[in-house]
């Protein structure tokens, strides 16, 4: 019986875990080896056949880009689909993964309807569906795949993100973060801070205040919503870095969330936000902001 395999690359082992268990969950015949970067995933791919590659975009040795652009020069991977995995959705970053040969984009954070969907849509452009479809369990497939792992990981909140262009065109979902940024909310009386952000979860944008800041963590303030963000939930933080404007955008989960003010109807939210990315350009980033003062350097998590 034929296989499915899929390679997932990204150095971040809660975003590996969260797509495994994402596809896991939808696709049980599914066969699924992970890289913790680029030259890891160099060496498997080459000596072991992969039907889908999804890969991170920044990685320490070697990134996202440059991987694609390796697999793109070998005569065994020039077809294989690539699917980016990224927070970068800026157009110069979009056009650079389409003229290395990338075949599509998931933006983080991402749900696992999005997730699925654009791994179906990748196999079935492959051909593979139908092997995938044969080599599933009969039990789980008659089950309706109630079992998504992904949704209990979020506290269910995937199945309430219905992104507008998601199922359109391959690559224009990756161009909406910049946008999504206009209409989020910054409430003029918001809670004093160290510096203001921008928290995108697969719902939406939030701007937030930023209280507090490490090389693992921050704490963030937000104000309370109609949608109420879970603990679990992978998320993206937007900082703006320098007067030149550019965004550094670092990848995490929401550790903690809880009221800010000892009342039930408080109307700000403190979020404990920890981050899962191990490149050393963000890292370096980070040390400035909180050697420069602009967070504070003796933060305790969870206090």
């Amino acid at each position: 019986m034929s296989k499915v395999n899929v390679l997932v690359v990204d150095d971040a082992p809660f975003i590996r875990d969260l797509v495994k268990k994402g596809l896991r969950s939808q696709f049980p015949g599914i066969q699924i080896e992970e890289a913790v970067n680029g030259r890891k995933a160099q060496q498997m791919l080459g000596r072991e056949r992969f039907d889908l590659v999804l890969c991170d975009w920044e990685m320490p040795e070697m990134s996202g880009l440059e991987l694609l652009t390796w697999c793109r020069a070998q005569d065994a991977l020039k077809t294989t689909p690539f699917i980016m995995v990224t927070s970068r959705g800026d157009k110069e970053n979009v056009v650079q993964a389409i003229q290395a040969g990338v075949s599509d984009f998931i933006g983080k954070p991402f749900s696992n309807e999005q997730l699925t969907s654009k791994v179906r849509k990748a196999l079935g452009r492959a051909g593979k569906l139908d092997a995938l479809a044969a080599s599933a369990p009969v039990r789980t497939l008659a089950s309706g795949m109630a079992n998504d792992s992904l949704a209990a990981l979020t506290g269910g909140k995937a199945e309430v993100v219905r992104p507008a262009a998601a199922a359109v065109a391959p690559v224009s979902p990756l161009l909406q973060p910049a946008a999504a940024k206009a209409p989020a909310t910054k409430p003029a009386a918001a809670p004093a801070g160290r510096g203001q952000g921008q928290l995108r979860l697969a719902a939406g944008t939030l701007a937030c205040v930023i209280k507090a800041l490490s090389l693992k963590e921050a704490l963030l303030v937000i104000k309370r919503g109609e949608v109420l963000p879970q603990v679990l939930e992978s998320a993206v933080l937007d900082l703006e870095q320098g007067e030149g404007g550019e965004i550094a955008r670092l990848n995490g989960y929401l550790h903690a969330v809880a009221a800010l003010e000892p009342k039930p109807d408080s109307e700000w939210l403190q979020l404990s936000f920890r981050f899962v990315d191990r490149d050393p350009q963000k890292l370096d980033y980070l040390s400035r902001l909180i050697a420069r003062g602009t967070a504070q350097k003796h933060f305790v998590p969870g206090a």
